[in-house]
Formats: structure tokens, C-alpha cells, sequence
């Protein structure tokens, strides 16, 4: 049995995440059927699928340049401003890259976002990896850890001027002075600003996120690893002085997202032979010019970790490393191995599937009870209430309909 964190959160029920497929060829590298659109009339109706289906969440992917098989992209955050005036409920994160943007007009355009959605913008800061994006377009390539001390600056500056009037700030890259947005974001109940995302595996993405980021992100990793991951974060924070009793008293401690691709089906069997499936199926050349691309990130840093630092081509046909989290077979299997997850302290799900409209219906009708009932059970027996008073099915949006 895995034992129960310290940061784990036992009555705050687990949230939930789809990936956006706003890019071609699905979430595998694989010739394997997927039922998936990367068109945005797909995508509107998966997004009020998945909020009818107990998802919370939505995140766009950032793509400029052609790679691992998705030679069409649409970009992310007028695809998520898109979805969110399709949708009611759902809060969509769009990926953005520093050094692509400003930091206040990204700020901006969010706030602008959230009015037209009453409060449901955000957003996930992507130091970047992919090293033509940014060449190719004549902007400036920085090395690994640089990348990151870039990125804290701009997160302080989407913070600084989403909560503050006349904000001013003096950095290496971005200098800000006595500035003040108007309207600022929508004021939500339990909610400073629109929630900022960031990911990254390295040391330096760890202590990134644990002094600025108001959710961490990770690639797919087994129990063991998003431990160590957790540990780094959670590290930084402290240091830094955040949450109660610390320098930054009203700066809570950062929460924590997960990938994982998950293939539900009847039978453990079926869901492995579909893994073996889309594994034999991998369009190689695709698969392994991502591989010579991304693993530089790890390669590229002072200890040798980083996103894809230890993956194989195996783990790369799903280009976050979802396989690795084991969100593969039964209903019931996915749901415990959800609950494991929990016990360390994962918040959040980020989940891509093959046939997305369907797969993410069968998972709220199928799964989510399963992992509402473990979770309601693990609540107990360690002397608290799983709370559901905020979750899609306490306010009725819950639909067990698969097709919206």
C-alpha cells in the first residue's frame, strides 16, 4: 500500500483534465486508428462532453512548428478563447511559451478571456524545448536553466499585474513600470487571479514552480518518480517562505497535475493489447526524430534530469510519457491506480485517450464514480469528509449521456 503524504489533500476531491487535441494526429504517434478530430466543430462538442462528464479542466496544446506527426496545429490561446465561449462550465489552460510573448500582453489578453467566460481563463507557461520554434523565428534561444529563470519572471509579471494596480518589477528580461490593468480579472470566490500552470522535470523546472507556479505539471512517471518530483517542488516552496507562516503568507504552496493516457476497457487483457497495439504501430521515423529533439532538454542540464531525460521509444509514443503513469485496464484498475496517485499527492489528472468524445464520456460514466467512492472511503478511514460540495456532480452538470 502506498503511504499517505504529508501534501496530500484527502478531502479535496481530484480533479480532472483533457488534453485539447487542437493538433493533428491524435495524441500517439501511432498509424492505430484514432477517433479524433484536431478541427475545432470536434472539439466543441468534446469540450461539452467533458464537462458534462465531471471534468474541470481543458489544456491547449502550444504547437507553432510541425513535429512527432502533428503537421497541423491551431493555435492555443484563440482556440481555448473559442472553447470557453462554446462552453459553461469548463476551464480552459491555455499553453503559451515565454520569449514568444510579453508578459502583459498575455496578461491582458487573459483578462479579456476570463470576462468573456466569467472566470474560467488560465494558463500553463511552457519554458520551451523545441529549439527551431524560437530560432526559426528569429527570437532568442536560451539554454536550459536560463529558459526557467526567464520564465519566473514572466509569471511574476502575469501575478504582478493581474493582482495589483501600478506594478512594477525590474528583472533580466522583463522590466515593468508603475503599470495598472483595467478591468482586472473576474473576482472569483477561493480564486486570487486565473490560475497559472507550469511544467518541466528538471531541477530547475521544480524549483520554478515551487516559488512561483500556482500548479505543477509533470510528463506521465510512476508513483516513485512524481514522488521525487513532489519533494523538489514542495522544497522550493518552503524555501521561498510560501503559505501560512512563511515570507508570502498569501501565496499557497503549489498543487499538483499528473499525464497519463488512459485506455479503459472491459478486460485488463484488451487494454494492454491495445497498448501493444499502438506501440507496434508507432510511426518510428516521427517517434525518433522527437526523441534526438527532446532529449537534449535532460541532456542539457547540470544533474542530467529533465522532461524526457529517461524515456524509451516505447514511452515517446505518447509524446508526454502518458504510459508511464498506468492509467491502463479496467474501470476499477484505472480508478485505484487514481487513487494511489492521490495518496502522494497528485490534485489533478491531465488525461489524453485514442477516441476522444467517447473515451472521455466512458471515463466520466465509468471511472469517475469508482474514483469518487475510493476517494470518499480513504477520506474516512483517516478522519475527514471527502467534500463534493464544488465538484460538476454536486451542482447537477454530471450527464451520462455519450454523445452531447
Amino acid at each position: 500500500m502506498t503511504e499517505i503524504s504529508n501534501v496530500a489533500r484527502l478531502s479535496e476531491p481530484l480533479k480532472f483534465a483533457y488534453w485539447v487535441p487542437n493538433v493533428s494526429g491524435g495524441l500517439v504517434v501511432s498509424t492505430i486508428e484514432q477517433r479524433t478530430g484536431w478541427d475545432f466543430e470536434y472539439n466543441k462538442k468534446l469540450a461539452r462532453i467533458a464537462e458534462n462528464s465531471g471534468f474541470e479542466y481543458a489544456l491547449t496544446q502550444t504547437r507553432y512548428a510541425a513535429s512527432y506527426g502533428a503537421d497541423k496545429q491551431h493555435e492555443a490561446t484563440s482556440f481555448s478563447l473559442a472553447l470557453l465561449a462554446a462552453t459553461e462550465r469548463l476551464k480552459v489552460i491555455s499553453a503559451v511559451h515565454p520569449g514568444m510573448w510579453h508578459p502583459g500582453v498575455l496578461a491582458k489578453y487573459i483578462i479579456t478571456a476570463d470576462h468573456i467566460s466569467n472566470g474560467r481563463a488560465a494558463v500553463n507557461i511552457v519554458s520551451g524545448w523545441l529549439k527551431d520554434e524560437f530560432t526559426n523565428f528569429g527570437l532568442e534561444w536560451l539554454e536550459h536553466d536560463e529558459r526557467y529563470v526567464r520564465t519566473e519572471e514572466f509569471i511574476k509579471v502575469l501575478r504582478g499585474l493581474w493582482t495589483e494596480q501600478d506594478y512594477s518589477q525590474s528583472g533580466k528580461y522583463y522590466n515593468i513600470t508603475d503599470f495598472t490593468l483595467n478591468p482586472a480579472p473576474v473576482d472569483v470566490p477561493g480564486r486570487a487571479h486565473p490560475e497559472i500552470f507550469f511544467g518541466g522535470n528538471s531541477t530547475a523546472a521544480q524549483a520554478t514552480a515551487g516559488r512561483v507556479a500556482d500548479w505543477y505539471f509533470s510528463n506521465g512517471k510512476d508513483l516513485e518518480g512524481f514522488k521525487e518530483n513532489i519533494a523538489g517542488v514542495v522544497a522550493a516552496a518552503g524555501d521561498s517562505g510560501r503559505g501560512a507562516g512563511g515570507a508570502l503568507p498569501t501565496l499557497p504552496s503549489p498543487r499538483f497535475g499528473l499525464n497519463g493516457f488512459v485506455i479503459a476497457r472491459d478486460s485488463e487483457k484488451e487494454a494492454r493489447d491495445t497498448l501493444r497495439e499502438i506501440v507496434e504501430k508507432a510511426h518510428k521515423p516521427a517517434v525518433e526524430g522527437f526523441r534526438a529533439a527532446v532529449q537534449e532538454a535532460g541532456a542539457s542540464t547540470k544533474d542530467g534530469k529533465g522532461m524526457w531525460a529517461d524515456s524509451s521509444f516505447e514511452d515517446l509514443v505518447q509524446y508526454n510519457d502518458g504510459f508511464k503513469t498506468q492509467l491502463i485496464g479496467t474501470p476499477e484498475q484505472i480508478a485505484e491506480r487514481i487513487v494511489e496517485y492521490k495518496k502522494i499527492g497528485v490534485n489533478l489528472f491531465l488525461t489524453g485517450y485514442l477516441h476522444f468524445q467517447e473515451e472521455v464520456a466512458a471515463f466520466g460514466q465509468e471511472v469517475l464514480p469508482i474514483v469518487r467512492e475510493l476517494e470518499a472511503d480513504l477520506a474516512r478511514k483517516n478522519g475527514v469528509e471527502l467534500d463534493l460540495s464544488r465538484t460538476p456532480a454536486a451542482t447537477g452538470t454530471t450527464s451520462k449521456l455519450v454523445n452531447a
